[in-house]
Order: C-alpha cells, then sequence, then structure tokens
C-alpha cells in the first residue's frame, strides 16, 4: 500500500536557515512509482512561489543521500562487495548477504537501494517538467535548478547501472535498466523495456554536459557549493563516467577543465578554487567543506543524520566490517613505521581488527558528511587516463601529487617508467586513497575483474566471477512484479 511521508529539508544558506517540507511518496515494499497523491495538497500548489521550488531542488538531494543510499549504506554495499573488508557481524540486516554474495532478486536491500534510486529519478523528472512551465522565475535560475535535477538523475542513474547492470566494458549492448526520463505522477505506468548499458550511458552523460553548461560556477557560500552541484561536480563525475567506459581521451578531456598543466594542481574560478587539502586529515573532520571536497552529503541536523545501522561511523568502527588483512591494508602505507599520513587513518581495537576511522563519529548522531567526490580523485582518474594513453611524465606527476600530500619524500622509482606498472600504481594509489568511500567493487566492475574470495568472523565469501550471475545485483523483484517488459 502507498505510504505518505513528509520529509525534512533543510535550505542551506549562510548557515542554515529556515526549514522546508516536501511531500514524498513513496512504497512499502511495492509499486516503485506509485505516487498517487494522497492529501489536499495540489501539484500546482508545491511549485507556486520560488521557495517551495527551491524546497523540491533541496529536496532531490535528501534523496539523492538517503541513509541508505548514497549518504550512508549504498557506499557500505559497495565496500561489502569487494575485497577490502571483512565481516564480523552474520545478520542480513547489517548487510551480511550483500558482503558474502548471496543477495537475492527478493532481498531488501535489493528492492530499496533500486526504488531509492528510481524515486530520486521521478523526483528530478517531475522538477523539470515543472520548471518548463514557471515564468515567475528568472530564466538563470530556472536552468541553473534544471541542471541541478540533470546532474542528481545522472547520478542517480550511473549508481545504478553500476550496481545492477553489467559492466559497460564486457558488453555495452547487454540489457542494463528502464531509462525513465517523464514524470510519473499518476501511479502505474510501469511498462519500459529495458535500455542497454550503452544507451544508460549516453543518457547518463547528455544530462552531465546540459548540466555542467547551466551550473553556477560556485553557491553562495561553501556549504551550498559542497553540498549541491555547481560546474566542476559535474565536470569531476565525468570524468569518473568515461573512465568507467575506458575512454581515456575523454577522461583527459574533462579532467584537464579542472586540473592546470603543471604542480601545484589547482583549480581556480570566480569565488571558487578546488585543490588537494595539505593534508588528509581535515577532508573527515572540521568543516568539511575544503578545497578538496566537490561534492558531499552533509549532515547538519541531528534529526537528519543516518540511524546506527546505516551510519558508516557505527559500521566501521563498531565494527559491523574491519580491515581485510589481504586487502589493501596489508599495503606498506599502513605498516606501523610508515611515514604515509594516512596510516592515521587506521585503527586497531582491543580483538586486534583493524579499523578504517575515517568517519570518527561513532556515536548518535551520526553527523559525518559523506564525501562523494573528492579532487583526489579526479587527479588519480586523469593519471590512469595519461597512463593508459602512455603518456607517462604526465601520469606519474598526478599520481605524485596525491601520495606526496600524506608522504612529501616518497619516491616511486623504476615502475613509474614502465606504463603497465604505472598504471597498476595508480590502481593501487585509488585503493589507498579512497578506501572505505564507495569505489572498491565498481573499480573491480569496471576492468571486469572477479570478486575476490574474503574470510571474516561472519564465514566465507566465495570469489564470483565476471560471468557468474551473481556478478552484479539481480533486477529487483518489486520492478519484475510491476514492470511486465522487464527483463
Amino acid at each position: 500500500m502507498n505510504v505518505l511521508y513528509a520529509k525534512k529539508l533543510f535550505r542551506l544558506g549562510m548557515m542554515v536557515s529556515q526549514v522546508y517540507v516536501i511531500i514524498i511518496l513513496t512504497a512499502c515494499q511495492s509499486d516503485p512509482l506509485d505516487l498517487i497523491p494522497a492529501t489536499s495538497i495540489s501539484e500546482a500548489e508545491a511549485y507556486n512561489t520560488p521557495e517551495k521550488i527551491l524546497a523540491q531542488v533541496n529536496g532531490l538531494y535528501g534523496l539523492l543521500g538517503s541513509p541508505l543510499y548514497f549518504g550512508g549504506q549504498g557506499i557500505l554495499f559497495n565496500e561489502q562487495r569487494g575485497d577490502e573488508f571483512s565481516q564480523n557481524d552474520g545478520n542480513n540486516e547489517t548487510g551480511a548477504n550483500v558482503w558474502n554474495q548471496s543477495i537475492s532478486s527478493s532481498g531488501f536491500f535489493v528492492n530499496a537501494v533500486w526504488e531509492t534510486a528510481y524515486q530520486t529519478i521521478n523526483s528530478a523528472n517531475i522538477l523539470l517538467d515543472q520548471l518548463a512551465a514557471q515564468s515567475f522565475l528568472p530564466t538563470e535560475t530556472r536552468d541553473a535548478y534544471a541542471a541541478e535535477a540533470r546532474f542528481v538523475r545522472a547520478f542517480a542513474y550511473f549508481g545504478l547501472v553500476q550496481t545492477y547492470a553489467r559492466p559497460f566494458n564486457q558488453n555495452p549492448d547487454n540489457l542494463a535498466l528502464p531509462l525513465r526520463l517523464s514524470p510519473n505522477l499518476s501511479g502505474g505506468n510501469n511498462q519500459l523495456a529495458f535500455s542497454t548499458v550503452r544507451e544508460v550511458y549516453n543518457q547518463i552523460l547528455l544530462d552531465l554536459d546540459a548540466a555542467e553548461e547551466d551550473l553556477p560556477i560556485a553557491h553562495s557560500n561553501a556549504l551550498l557549493t559542497v553540498s549541491r552541484a555547481h560546474k566542476a561536480t559535474a565536470i569531476a563525475l565525468k570524468t569518473r563516467v568515461y573512465l568507467t567506459q575506458s575512454n581515456y581521451n575523454m577522461v583527459i578531456e574533462e579532467a584537464a577543465k579542472l586540473v592546470p598543466p603543471s604542480p601545484p594542481f589547482q583549480y581556480q574560478a570566480v569565488g571558487l578554487s578546488h585543490s588537494l587539502e595539505s593534508t588528509i586529515a581535515p577532508i573527515f573532520s572540521g568543516s568539511y567543506t575544503g578545497t578538496e571536497a566537490i561534492f558531499s552529503v552533509p549532515f547538519i541536523i541531528p534529526t537528519e543524520a543516518p540511524s546506527q545501522q546505516r551510519a558508516l561511523a557505527f559500521n566501521y568502527l563498531s565494527p559491523v566490517t574491519y580491515l581485510n588483512t589481504a586487502g589493501i591494508v596489508a599495503h606498506d602505507v599502513f605498516a606501523a613505521n610508515s611515514d604515509d599520513a594516512r596510516r592515521n587513518l587506521i585503527i586497531n581495537n582491543a580483538s586486534g581488527q583493524r579499523l578504517l576511522n575515517k568517519f570518527p563519529n561513532n556515536a548518535a548522531p551520526f553527523m559525518d558528511y559523506v564525501p562523494l567526490v573528492r579532487y583526489a580523485e579526479v587527479l588519480l582518474n586523469y593519471a590512469e587516463a595519461a597512463a593508459q594513453l602512455n603518456q607517462l611524465s604526465r601520469a606519474k606527476t598526478l599520481l605524485e601529487a596525491v601520495r606526496h600530500r600524506s608522504d612529501p619524500n616518497f619516491v616511486f622509482g623504476a615502475p613509474a617508467e614502465n606504463q603497465a606498472a604505472l598504471v597498476q600504481l595508480i590502481f593501487t594509489e585509488k585503493r589507498i586513497e579512497l578506501l572505505g568511500e564507495g569505489f572498491r567493487s565498481w573499480e573491480l566492475f569496471r576492468t571486469v575483474q572477479p570478486l575476490p574470495a574474503k574470510i571474516g568472523n561472519a564465514g566465507v565469501a566465495p570469489r564470483i566471477l565476471p560471468t557468474d550471475a551473481n556478478y552484479v545485483w539481480p533486477i529487483p523483484s518489486g520492478e519484475i512484479a510491476y514492470n511486465p517488459l522487464a527483463r
């Protein structure tokens, strides 16, 4: 049955100003697009003032950054599927079946992530439709809001296609998922054939190109710029999308918009600068709005923070998950005698388990921001693309920028002079730098590598080959039930 809930949304002003309420219609393990209005608030009334439209824009970020999605557990799922973490808890409520690769199409998480993503997409579609009909907003404002909606839709589709569809580099003509690009307000209307992986990626890039054109260079303050899309956000995400397609020339073309030709690498525009922080620690504490943060999910209101089960801090430090001794934590960077500052992001508990401490607020309310796009990632994406195209000097300089931020005296030596070895060094650096931020399984998928076997206190997770049925998540039972054209 339909469930109506009111989700508080915050309007980010000079600090935090007025709280708006947006009505979001969702489903209770049923039709993910059943959006029949159940209140006296008409659609027109929800969009009839600039303030209400701004609340709807903020609502998109609230959905994308849901604690079940990119604001918490969605990040954890991508790490649990990879090989960097072992699992203490055998309870499926904390993702044990995600970790051991046994999740099914009827599983709660498989359905919940899909539904949250499509609710986000549908909300973006509704906003785009409504903006086209509103004449009281200045054209520049209307276009900027539409660009934000396109960015959010692209981000949600990118998350979906990497989770539920076969990798682009395995076969881009495989069927992926439905491309829902029109608003659904009446419920039903779910019959939609699945598009191919290539078609979904094409739509993502269309949205990101359009978003880049009309997004602002920056918002009115640092918090808004971090938590809402701006031009650099769309550009940075394009480097990730093109890298997933192994389109290295386009990675370089996009990254060069944000990365100058020579060190120190610093993107500068009117009212905005993006660069590596001088040290790693402030990225995960303090203001969360430094120059490295390109796009993050902020938690500034305690009642909006993730619950214990969905908070990254709780899962990493309680610990539900702990670092797999056969994973990247075995690298010399994390050794006790290492000079690399990232070593300090790893702590030991009384049981001798090594834990990731990037999200240190391990008590309710769980207020750690969740970084979704960082400047360090852009540099490493650029480095990999350059190395793949045999631009070794350029690639090495970009790689060194990331390593030297945490260990200024490190020398990569001879391997950095060989193309294959340099590419591998960049892969490894990304594992080190982005550990626990939701990248590991997606990195394995884009390079069509097996999901390695792993062991933990929760049991054994088998090796999963790219040809295995459970290499990616199955299409949810909810979609199959309501869409007769589901593959």
